[in-house]
């Protein structure tokens, strides 16, 4: 599993982010007492959410400069796992497919999702996200995130949902049922690029971002599916702190 090839301390991140496990949901949430303007005061563990100058999302917006980034996956399609994390809709992938992003290869590991989207650009936030996690070799984090919009159905995300309790769950790969990520994504790779952090406690910084300038299509039903089992799971925009954000062409 690509779980194994990554450091210890890393692979304690990714149990943490996305949403993910159960226990982590505990004292963290998206309500007036446990919000994110309060996690960095749940827990000395979550200091990063309120006192880290690296934070995600952002309003990619105030990108400062332009630029191709040289960006390219190479996803394979595989058996469809699926869980309800408490706080998110997750999916997870089967060793093999990856990102390369500046000639570093990213493994893929998960995509979960959020309503509406974290990232902003120009004030506009979309009704759906999702977010590819990726890990290299040596443990360094990259996310590809994905917007979505109210259009065609989209098949991958028809199956993803077919799969999904209702209720918090422990990860279950569906008999006969393969997911392929391309159909996820939209034909123009092209993106924003910064660093950031997770943007679910522990808020860790040094994430590699990529957020596709494009969205593609799901259904107001599927929208709205996610919606009813996640509820409002984003994370409001953070401060930049002239940070390097760079803009597609």
């Amino acid at each position: 599993m690509i779980y194994r090839r990554i450091s210890g301390t890393i692979m304690a991140a990714l149990l943490i982010s996305g949403p993910t496990f159960a226990e982590h949901h505990k004292s963290y949430g998206y309500g007036a007492d446990n919000g994110p303007e309060k996690w960095g005061q749940l827990a000395e563990k979550y200091a990063l959410c309120e006192k880290g100058d690296m934070q995600s999302p952002i309003e990619l917006a105030g990108a400062n400069a332009k630029g191709d980034v040289a960006l390219s996956v190479n996803y394979q399609s595989g058996p469809l796992t699926v869980s309800n994390k408490g706080l998110a809709i997750q999916s997870d992938f089967a060793p093999g497919s990856s990102m390369t992003s500046g000639g570093t290869t990213f493994n893929l590991i998960q995509i979960h999702f959020h309503t509406p989207s974290e990232h902003a650009i120009s004030g506009k936030r979309y009704p759906l996200t999702g977010h590819f996690v990726h890990a290299t070799e040596g443990g360094k984090l990259g996310v590809l995130g994905v917007m979505f919009e109210a259009g065609a159905a989209n098949p991958e995300l028809a199956k993803i949902l077919a799969a999904a309790p209702a209720r918090k769950s422990e990860p279950t790969t569906v008999s006969g049922q393969m997911i392929n990520p391309n159909n996820i994504l939209p034909a123009d790779l092209s993106v924003y690029r910064y660093m950031g952090s997770l943007t679910t406690p522990p808020c860790s910084e040094g994430v590699n971002w990529h957020v596709l300038k494009d969205p593609i299509s799901a259904s107001a039903e599927q929208i709205a599916a996610f919606e009813k089992l996640m509820g409002d799971n984003a994370r409001p925009v953070r401060a930049l702190n002239n940070r390097l954000i760079v803009a597609p062409e």
